[in-house]
């Protein structure tokens, strides 16, 4: 029986005409699938479904989506990453007793930010082995003896998700800060310039949570398989957006905060400077900590699609 499926033409050029022709036609596509982005079922024969093709170094996975959710597309991977998500699916995947929490733990990664090349820093010391930044320019100093220089190390980002109430409606959150002061590329001072460089970037500072963020527009959030991967950033000469922090692996995340995102298509990112939101056991906590960077005019924001929305 035909399909109701979206095939994009990056799709079809990745799987080629004839494999694409017979997903239409029903010979190799499921009926009843997981949504790939919000985790809730969904049926090829009576809803609209997008073909998302994730691919990896060596492999690539075919996976299908809520139409209203993601449109079919073409996501690169690393290939830890889609090893990962293969295990989700196979439910080989064993996931942590808090990826149903409230929130979600902290989550260190790299991130980078689009300026003149610098040269590789050394990873800083982390709870697990922080991804390779695109183009590692944003550092963090860490302590050196006093005679000596600061020495400066890859910065390192946790990333918390959390439901925040704005207005009358619930909001799908994440909140990042990093673990050390980060300081511009190539300058000698020692002050911390996170917020400056997030600025410069299209986010804009949030006195008032009640208000969401504005968009910031080329930026999003990639999910699959109902988990975070990362949050994405235009490319600095044009073309396909590029990872701007990654998970290490993909970041598990509540019933309550999928179904939040799933209603409004949107993510709220928040970011502060070190030291500022810290990490929250509950979610009220967690909103008592971002209203009080905000009143101290120590907190930015933006509104982001989901990738490819």
């Amino acid at each position: 029986m035909p399909r109701m499926l979206d095939v994009s033409d990056d799709v079809r050029a990745e799987i080629g005409d004839e494999e694409a022709d017979r997903l239409l036609a029903g010979e190799n596509a499921p009926g009843a699938y997981d949504c790939t982005s919000c985790r809730t079922p969904g049926n090829t024969e009576q809803e609209r479904t997008s073909t998302v093709l994730f691919v990896g170094q060596e492999t690539a996975v075919l996976a299908f989506a809520h139409a209203t959710c993601v449109p079919s597309q073409v996501v690169p991977v690393s290939e830890d990453q889609l090893r990962g998500a293969v295990r989700s699916i196979t439910g080989e995947d064993t996931a942590p007793p808090t990826a149903e929490a409230s929130h979600a733990p902290p989550v260190p990664a790299a991130s980078h930010f689009p300026g003149p090349a610098a040269p590789g820093p050394a990873p800083a010391p982390s709870p697990a082995p922080a991804a390779s930044p695109v183009s590692p320019v944003a550092v963090a100093h860490a302590p050196a003896p006093s005679d000596h220089a600061p020495v400066p190390q890859q910065a390192v980002l946790g990333v918390t998700s959390g439901v925040v109430l704005v207005g009358q409606e619930a909001c799908a959150a994440l909140v990042v800060e990093p673990t050390a002061p980060i300081i511009r590329p190539g300058s000698v001072g020692h002050g911390d310039e996170f917020l400056q460089l997030l600025s410069e970037q299209g986010f804009a500072p949030v006195v008032d949570l009640g208000r969401p963020p504005a968009p910031n527009p080329g930026w999003s959030v990639l999910l699959a398989m109902g988990r975070l991967h990362a949050v994405l950033m235009p490319a600095p000469g044009g073309g396909r957006p590029v990872a701007w922090w990654q998970a290490h692996s993909p970041m598990p995340l509540s019933e309550g905060w999928r179904s939040a995102v799933g209603r409004s298509q949107k993510v709220l990112v928040y970011a502060a400077a070190a030291g500022t939101i810290g990490t929250q056991p509950r979610e009220d906590q967690l909103r008592a900590a971002l209203d009080r960077a905000a009143a101290r005019g120590a907190l930015v924001g933006a509104s982001m699609p989901l990738a490819g929305t």
